[in-house]
Order: C-alpha cells, then sequence, then structure tokens
C-alpha cells in the first residue's frame, strides 16, 4: 500500500483551493542565549549563590578558563542561581555541564509546570537537558543549578538558556531607608529594607565599595575610634545596579571600644579551680603566674536548677589541702588587681545547671551574684552555662528578638548588672561551639535530624548584648566537627580548627531559619580563642605549634592552611584556657608558649 496517496491528494486540494497561506508555519523570534555568563568566565557576574555557597575556580572546566563550584551544607542545598526575561507562550531549552552528585538544573517560575533534571553521580562531564513553555502571563523565570544537603561540592559549566528573549530586567530602584545602628569604637551595623527584584547590595563608605552582601544588613568592622563615617548602600541585579541610597553619617564611640576595659591589648584568660578539687591540683590565688591578665574563678553554683540564686565557696581543706583562708583569698585578689589583672566570678560549668526560667529567679540571680561580687571584690561576671541552661523555645526562631523565658531573662540580668556596675564591669562568655558556631547549620534543631533547642542558643544572648561584651571565648574542644564559613566540616585538635571557628565570629555568618539569616560579626578585640591547656584538659588539646599557626593566620594571613580567613584581624584580644591548674600541672606549657608568641 503506498502511504504517501492521502497527503498528496491533501496538498493538491489545498493548492486548488488557494490555501497555501494556511500551510506557512508561524514565524518565531530566532532563539538566542539568554543565560547571563553561562561559561562564568566573568566570576559569579550575574549569579547568586545562597549561603555563600558559591566559587569560581580554574579547574576542572568543561570549557574555556573557569567553572562554578558549588559546596552544600546541611541545611542548604548550594544554589545557585540567576533570572532572566523571557516572553509568554514561548518554549525554551535549559542546558549545563556538571560534575558530582546529586546535582540538579532547572527552572522555576515558568508560569506553567516548573521543570529540573538532575544526575545522582557524574564523576566527569555530564549534559544536563530540559525543555519548558512559559505561561500566559510570564515574563521572566529562574534558572538555577544545587546539589544535595550535606553532599560534596559539585562543578557546573556553559549554562545555557535558548529561546526568544523578553523584555530586559529592569535595574532595581534605589535603596531607601539606610539606618545605622549604636556605633561601637570599632563598628556599626547598617540595615535597609529590603528591594524588589534585587540580588544583591553594594555598600559603600566614604565614597568607596566597602562590601557586596546579598542581604539587607551590614556590619562595617576595623573602624576608627572617634570618627565619623559615611555610608551609603545600592541595590543590583542581572540587569545592572542602582543609583546610591541617601548617605547616613555615624561616628564611633571613644574608648578603644572596650567594655570593661582595662585588658591588655592581648590578653590570656584562664579560669582557677577555687571551689573544687581534681587531679590537677590546688593552685592558691596568690600563686597564679603573672602570665595570666583575666582570672575566672570557677565555679558560682545554684542551689537548685531553677530558683537563680548562686553560691560560691573556697574549696574545702579536706577536698584541697593548702587551701588558703577566705581573708588571704580576698588579699591575694586585691593583690592580683594590683598588678593589673581582672578576677571574675564564673557561673556554671559543666556541673552548674541554670535555667532563669521565671523572673523571680532573674532576680535572684541579679541579687546573689553581687553579693559574691561585693564580698570578694571581683571585677565581673563570667558566663559559663553548658547543658540545657540556655535552650530555644518552639517558635523562637529569630536570633535577634527571642522569646524564651530562660534566653529573656538572662539578658535582662546581665544589662542589670551591667548598669548597676557600670562601665568597669567586665563580662565575658564561654559557650560551646553547639551553642554558638552550629548555629550557621541547626538552630534550634539537631544535627541529627531531631530538635535540639540547644543548637545556636547562645546566639541571642551574644547578639543582644554585644555592646557591654568584653569578651567572648567559645570553647573549641569538646566538640564534633563543625562546619565553617567555607562549608567544610573541621574537627578540633588542629589550627584550621581554631581558624575557621574564630573566622565565623570576626565575618558573620548565615544563621539557620533567621529571617536576614546574619550573625553580625564581633569586633576583634571581644574574641578570644578557647583552648584545653594540657591533654588531661579536655578532647581537643592542639599542641603550641597548631596554635601559633592560628594566630598567625587570623592576625597575619600567614600559615593558613586549607582554611583561608575572610579578613585579617592583628586586634584579636588573645586566648581562654581551661585552665590555670591544668596549665601548671602541664608545666605551664600552654602560658609560656603565650608569653613567647610574638603577635607583631
Amino acid at each position: 500500500m503506498d502511504g504517501t496517496r492521502p497527503l498528496t491528494l491533501l496538498l493538491a486540494g489545498v493548492l486548488a483551493a488557494g490555501g497555501l497561506a494556511a500551510l506557512t508555519p508561524v514565524v518565531h523570534a530566532a532563539d538566542t542565549e539568554l543565560a547571563r555568563n553561562g561559561g562564568f568566565e566573568s566570576g559569579l557576574d550575574g549569579w547568586s549563590c545562597t549561603a555563600g555557597s558559591g566559587a569560581v575556580v580554574p579547574s576542572p572546566v568543561h570549557s574555556g578558563t573557569k567553572a562554578l563550584q558549588a559546596t552544600p551544607a546541611g541545611s542548604d542545598n548550594a544554589r545557585c542561581a540567576q533570572t532572566v526575561s523571557v516572553k509568554p507562550h514561548s518554549t525554551y531549552t535549559l542546558s549545563g555541564w556538571v560534575r558530582g552528585s546529586y546535582v540538579y538544573l532547572g527552572a522555576s517560575g515558568t508560569g506553567t509546570t516548573d521543570v529540573s533534571t538532575w544526575t545522582r553521580s557524574a564523576p566527569d562531564w555530564q549534559r544536563l537537558a530540559t525543555t519548558f513553555t512559559t505561561g500566559a502571563s510570564t515574563t521572566s523565570v529562574t534558572i538555577f543549578t544545587h546539589g544535595w544537603y550535606g553532599t560534596g561540592a559539585y562543578v557546573a559549566d556553559d549554562l545555557s538558556l535558548l529561546g526568544p528573549g523578553g523584555d530586559p530586567v529592569a535595574t532595581p530602584a534605589t535603596p531607601t531607608g539606610l539606618a545605622a545602628g549604636s556605633p561601637t569604637s570599632s563598628s556599626v551595623t547598617l540595615t535597609w529594607p529590603a528591594v524588589p527584584g534585587a540580588t544583591s547590595y553594594k555598600v559603600y563608605k566614604d565614597g568607596a565599595l566597602a562590601a557586596t552582601v546579598t542581604t539587607n544588613a551590614y556590619t562595617a568592622t576595623g573602624l576608627a575610634a572617634g570618627t565619623s563615617y559615611r555610608f551609603q548602600v545600592s541595590a543590583a541585579n542581572s540587569a545592572g545596579e542602582s543609583a546610591r541610597s541617601a548617605a547616613v553619617t555615624a561616628t564611633t564611640t571613644t574608648g578603644g571600644g572596650d567594655p570593661g576595659g582595662g585588658l591588655p591589648a592581648h590578653a590570656l584568660v584562664g579560669y582557677l579551680h577555687a571551689s573544687f578539687a581534681n587531679g590537677s591540683g590546688y593552685t592558691r590565688m596568690a600563686d597564679v603566674p603573672d602570665s595570666w591578665d583575666v582570672i575566672n574563678l570557677a565555679f558560682g553554683e545554684p542551689t537548685s536548677v531553677t530558683s537563680g540564686d548562686i553560691r560560691f565557696r573556697l574549696c574545702p581543706a579536706t577536698e584541697c589541702p593548702g587551701v588558703e583562708s577566705a581573708a588571704d583569698f580576698k588579699a591575694a585578689i586585691k593583690a592580683r588587681q594590683a598588678a593589673g589583672k581582672k578576677v571574675l566570678i564564673s557561673i556554671g560549668g559543666q556541673n552548674g545547671q541554670v535555667q532563669l526560667s521565671t523572673t523571680a529567679a532573674r532576680d535572684a540571680f541579679v541579687t546573689s551574684v553581687s553579693k559574691i561580687m561585693d564580698e570578694y571584690g571581683l571585677d565581673g561576671l563570667d558566663i559559663d552555662f553548658e547543658g540545657h541552661s540556655l535552650s530555644l523555645q518552639t517558635g523562637d526562631t529569630d536570633f535577634r528578638n527571642p522569646t524564651s523565658p530562660v534566653i529573656v531573662n538572662l539578658i535582662t540580668a546581665l544589662k542589670t548588672l551591667k548598669a548597676r556596675y557600670g562601665e568597669d564591669f567586665v563580662l565575658t562568655m564561654a559557650p560551646e561551639t553547639f551553642f554558638v558556631q552550629l548555629g550557621h547549620q541547626y538552630y534550634g534543631s539537631g544535627p541529627w535530624g531531631g530538635q535540639d533547642p540547644r543548637a545556636g542558643a547562645y546566639l541571642p544572648v551574644i547578639h543582644a548584648l554585644r555592646d557591654d561584651l568584653t569578651l567572648l571565648h567559645v570553647q573549641d574542644y569538646n566538640s564534633g566537627p563543625i562546619m565553617g564559613l567555607d562549608n567544610q566540616y573541621h574537627s578540633m585538635g588542629g589550627a584550621d580548627f581554631h581558624i575557621a571557628m574564630t573566622d565565623m565570629l570576626l565575618t558573620g555568618f548565615p544563621v539557620a531559619g533567621n529571617t536576614d539569616r546574619v550573625f553580625p560579626a564581633l569586633r576583634p578585640e571581644q574574641v578570644a580563642i578557647g583552648l584545653p591547656a594540657s591533654p588531661q584538659a579536655g578532647n581537643g588539646h592542639t599542641p603550641p605549634a597548631e596554635v601559633n599557626k592560628a594566630l598567625d593566620c587570623l592576625t597575619r594571613r600567614t600559615n593558613c592552611g586549607s582554611y583561608q580567613t575572610h579578613g585579617t584581624w592583628p586586634a584579636l584580644r588573645g586566648l581562654m584556657t581551661w585552665s590555670i591548674n591544668w596549665d601548671r600541672f602541664n608545666q605551664g606549657e600552654f602560658s609560656r608558649n603565650f608569653d613567647a608568641y610574638r603577635w607583631s
């Protein structure tokens, strides 16, 4: 049978009827390349990657000299995206080349059915491609690539979107409402309302570009004391950059930016086992070496978990042979202070769980801590809350506006003590990494899939008291691996762990689940690194050579190893250790290394 005859007859009929025009194809606009910088030869220009997950690398590449490398985290899939103008009722082909495991390529906002394609494993370059048709009113779509949570880095190159071009993406409007928070002597936090269509913002200081950020907040650090600065901000997207906003002027305070000042430029902080005995042996206050600039008395402990009533006692002679009398102890404190040292009462510790869940407990805390300080003539307070002393409650998702009573009451109590004792009040905190840096990945939820309200729970307290806080020395020990800003896990005991954890505090970092996701940077003079003084003092002991590498990297950007910092901070305050007693047990290795370190 001749299958072509019916079609021949049909065509003949159409021609006879003069219907040639009816068979003329509909003319479509020519397909053009719509993806901007799809080969990443111009860096990340045109692309926005979540949580700073993306970077341009010289190898491996599919073509050209550069490619995208993006690294997922436990709470982030490393999504890199671009918004593109398109035409309604049009068909588009999206394609690209990828390497890695669980790599996705897709388009959203199509107005019809959003599409994506993926590969489970691409050890070498693999092409992904998909098509979609836009809806009746669709004028823009977002094309994207991403990996999967907690997996390794993926690489993408030569991303392409072919189809009829739409009207150009409009440059975003100029930001309005730029505001400066209360400045310190070396920093000021800027905020402004989000601008529709903006994918990033450029911050200008005294007319020069200071930073490019993806959120509508920025903390300028490293400023000079007693100095006025002029700030502006612009909004940007793939179409370009808006005009700069109206300027705001902020003047930093005088006084060195050291709440509760009087510390040397680089200080050594240690805990003295004053109320208990362990294998390290008892050290009298009068025998504390001159190396120690801040001496934290361990510990003031609560009469019950929820009472807020804190008590301090010297170690009984039956437990601590050679313990001094209370009078000698107080005299030795005065002698240490006369030599320029600060002596604080530390509240908490491993066994001292404190939960200020009521206003009565809050007020008892203020009263009892004041009594201890007055009796011993102390310079301030160290908060060493561990366990479940600080926990987020359900719905407490914003570190800037906490609602959990135990957190709100602690903030109020510490501000009350600060007001009572004035500018000379020294306030320090010694949280574990679980309570601080883990908030980058999990905020109020556990890293193993279950809810753990302690993850990141210190962040609201630190943020609320950042203008009153003398020192934050996070315990970089007794910790599991923690993800740094490079989206890689770092393990305790080596320089990289201390570099990565400290860089997060000095750079600022995204907080899981928060609206603007940015925990602002602390000033370097507020930050010390917490370490065990000896192998017996805790998991994560770091050899002196590794400690020095960490200091070199953070203060000079040398000896940085695999982790590259986001800045250089010669004003980093120093080191904290658990403990003075364990350092003496270890022949003073920790303090001698600190004394010998050349800071500049």
